[in-house]
């Protein structure tokens, strides 16, 4: 029997290179061909582009991660552009998977698409109850149409196309850029430069919303799963459970105490919150998984030491033995670094 090839889109994020690293480290198999690309390989906004990428790797399997992303101030000041860029790449994306007869496409969608108004916990038949929250509604509506199309290109061709629905990643290779970072590497760096200037530390808004964050690796773990195991069209939440939620202030305290910092701490409440919470339910992975394991986000549990070990294996994916609180700093660093020589 032939083997699988499984093309990654948005190979180079903070997930695609978590997939890799999982895959390198054991969890591929012989009869898998793992093909990771980036935006240097092709324009997935356009449909030329994609097509010719689909016709030179002519994959059987896919996991679609590229997407345009961004913080939550970027998100306000750029719907448009988050709406028709993610609208063009899923639709090229969906379309090339089925003209190569593609035998299953795995997306990846975000808790940032569910309604606004809404009760929790969310769960997977909740996507569509209502308008998302305002300060994301062009990149969650793009998203949205992901699990529409997937229906769609079932009913009407039998694809095996479906999602994932991942609440807040963090990990290796993620984006340290404060304005267009996820919360907690955006944390890190604000951290960081108040250290660095002596000034207080100034977390935007009330610190009060809550999130469940998922550590990338373990995500790689449950996306190979879904491409392997997982047959519904219908989406799944991949996420640590409910208790394990924390609000941004406990989460920007538990990096206060990693990186040693000793100033004031702000909550600037002229600064959106975004959305409050977004609790999701894991109840239906749990039936499929119900012993995985999740990384904890607080590791660190006997001073503060031992949080700067983990926080620096959590963000770079390895320990050593000389771990401080600089070592934490020197991978920031280099982390800040990569991303503005990437702007």
């Amino acid at each position: 029997m032939e083997g699988k090839r499984i093309l990654v889109t948005g190979g180079s994020g903070l997930v695609g290179k978590a997939i890799e690293k999982v895959v390198a480290d054991g969890e591929g198999r012989p009869d898998e061909q793992w093909i990771f690309i980036s935006s240097k390989d092709a324009d997935l906004t356009n449909a030329a582009d994609t097509k010719c990428l689909f016709e030179k790797h002519k994959p059987t399997h896919v996991i679609h991660l590229a997407a345009m992303v961004g913080g939550l101030f970027r998100n306000m000041k750029y719907n448009l552009d988050f709406l028709r860029n993610n609208l063009h790449i899923n639709d090229n994306v969906l379309h090339s998977a089925y003209e190569m007869g593609v035998q299953k496409v795995v997306s990846c969608l975000s808790t940032c698409i569910f309604p606004d108004k809404t009760t929790y916990p969310i769960d997977e038949t909740m996507i569509h109850n209502g308008p998302p929250h305002t300060s994301n509604f062009g990149y969650s509506y793009a998203k949205r149409m992901i699990d529409v199309q997937n229906r769609a290109y079932y009913e009407q061709h039998g694809c095996k196309f479906t999602s994932v629905i991942p609440t807040n990643v963090f990990g290796p290779h993620d984006n340290f850029n404060i304005d267009d970072g996820h919360v907690l590497p955006g944390l890190i760096h604000k951290v960081y430069s108040a250290k660095q200037n002596g000034t207080a530390l100034s977390i935007w808004g009330t610190g009060q919303p809550r999130r469940q964050f998922i550590y990338s690796l373990d995500l790689a773990r449950l996306f190979i799963w879904v491409l392997r195991e997982y047959n519904e069209v219908d989406p799944i939440i991949l996420s640590v459970g409910e208790e394990d939620e924390v609000s941004i202030k406990e989460a920007a305290e538990s990096i206060v105490a990693a990186m040693e910092f000793k100033g004031e701490l702000i909550f600037d409440s002229t600064k959106s919150d975004g959305q409050f919470k977004k609790t999701a339910s894991n109840h239906k992975l749990r039936k499929y998984l119900p012993d995985f394991q999740f990384t904890p986000f607080n590791k660190g549990s006997s001073g503060a030491s031992e949080s700067s070990r983990d926080v620096y294996w959590l963000f770079t994916g390895s320990y050593h033995y000389d771990i401080t609180v600089g070592t934490v700093i020197s991978a920031l660093k280099c982390h800040v670094m990569m991303q503005q020589a990437a702007l």
